[in-house]
């Protein structure tokens, strides 16, 4: 399919940082088949929207987004695709509802992108419309070959595995991105020195479950160990792994290697035994939190996070109550905490009524807010007189007369500039003066 000029085309990301390493997968595809890329919304030909399916929030946002666009193809010719889990999860409610999309690609379904958009292109030139769909989920497509097409900053995301085979009731990622398959470990390790070369000095290893990663000898700790090797390197993160299955040589590796950073995002969801059971988790509480004192017993200065699910199906008081138990007794040192949305095409959607009400979710959300929020600054107050090594990352979001970055640990760190170097992918030492329960203060 050919194109008289070479398109521009603006991408737009939603969601996860799954979303934001498969958006510069989509821009090196793309850059590979004569497409050219512009920040600028009204200079583009072309606008990509890639999408989140997790939350109502992120499908509010999308459509409130797409309204947008809309608006903008009344103007003038523009080509609209949507990319990523809603536009697989919601295909034919998007392709019936939002007659301006031109092309809906899932996750599994770049690498036909080019094609799809020149045809789309084309047909728009010869003054009529024609909608390309690809949204077929892959066994095998890991997108290996592919070097992604980064922006330059200090964390490259690198995506070690695609899907899922865990089924928790309420997700719907193994719908929206298919079954687990693992990425061959060589290309992943060529992916990293590639970052390394172009100065990224963070690499951030991702997967739904990255405790599941298996390429034949290959496990996880192995993996993450070899990037950790790499020289150049400064940290290694990863996430997410799953409580079910954390490995005690992953364990052994994060705290022995000095560049795997010592951090563990460990999502709960919920802290009764019941909810835990009907989310298809395969874990108790009493299990949960005895894997969260294994690993600090072990990595002694771990900081351990995680998410949590307020108000899932026929969640009591009484179930809530040991969510709130749990997170009092496991002091973690924060939490991303958010109200159950049902998903199409989950377990839970089929099997149980989401009869918790809003209001009622909202003020269990805002009460364990409350909780971790002075769980959070309390932990964050041990670091208060002492000096701690800082990865630039660049201006403070308040203010340009301050510099942010990040522990070892993952937490915020914001200072006065002055005259020392703080370049972002410096590593500098801040003596911690002052603690909020989201930022340390350094100097």
């Amino acid at each position: 399919m050919m194109i008289k000029t070479l398109p521009q085309v603006h991408i737009e990301t939603f969601g996860c940082q799954m979303n934001e390493s498969d958006s510069e997968l989509v821009r090196s595809l793309l850059k590979q088949e004569g497409f050219s890329f512009t920040e600028d919304r009204e200079r583009a030909d072309v606008v990509l929207v890639n999408t989140c399916a997790i939350r109502e929030n992120a499908h509010k946002k999308i459509y409130a987004h797409l309204s947008e666009l809309k608006t903008v193809k009344k103007q003038r010719p523009l080509v609209v695709g949507v990319l990523g889990c809603m536009a697989q999860n919601l295909k034919s409610e998007l392709a019936q509802k939002e007659p301006l999309i031109d092309v809906l690609a899932g996750p599994d379904s770049y690498r036909q992108l080019p094609s799809l958009l020149a045809a789309a292109l084309e047909s728009q030139e010869q003054g009529f419309s024609q909608k390309g769909f690809a949204l077929d989920l892959s066994e095998y497509e890991t997108y290996d070959g592919i070097m992604p097409d980064r922006v330059t900053g200090v964390n490259a995301w690198i995506t070690v595995m695609r899907g899922c085979d865990n089924f928790c009731s309420f997700c719907v990622v193994p719908y929206t991105r298919g079954r687990e398959r693992s990425r061959d470990p060589e290309s992943i390790l060529l992916e990293a020195r590639e970052a390394l070369a172009r100065r990224f000095k963070q690499i951030t290893l991702l997967g739904q479950n990255v405790n599941s990663y298996r390429y034949g000898e290959w496990d996880f700790a192995k993996l993450i160990s070899a990037i950790a090797d790499q020289p150049g390197i400064e940290r290694v993160r990863f996430t997410s792994p799953h409580p079910k299955d954390f490995p005690p040589t992953l364990i052994e590796a994060i705290a022995t290697h000095p560049k795997i950073c010592k951090h563990v995002h460990l999502p709960l969801q919920s802290g009764s035994d019941r909810i835990l059971d009907m989310m298809g988790r395969t874990y108790t509480g009493a299990e949960y939190l005895s894997l969260a004192e294994r690993i600090r017993a072990i990595i002694p200065d771990v900081v351990l996070t995680t998410d949590i699910i307020c108000g899932f199906c026929s969640e009591s008081d009484e179930d809530f109550q040991a969510t709130v138990r749990l997170v009092e007794q496991a002091q973690l040192d924060s939490a991303y905490i958010f109200k159950y949305s049902e998903r199409k095409h989950t377990i839970a959607a089929r099997k149980y009524a989401d009869d918790v009400p809003d209001h009622l979710k909202g003020q269990r959300v805002a009460k364990l807010v409350e909780i971790q929020r002075a769980i959070t600054g309390e932990r964050n107050r041990r670091y208060i007189g002492k000096t701690m090594e800082i990865l630039v990352e660049g201006d403070a979001t308040r203010s340009s007369k301050q510099g942010m970055g990040k522990t070892d640990g993952n937490i915020t760190v914001v200072w006065e500039k002055g005259t020392g170097h703080s370049e972002p992918g410096t590593l500098m030492t801040k003596h911690i003066f002052d603690a909020s329960a989201a930022t340390l203060y350094g100097k």
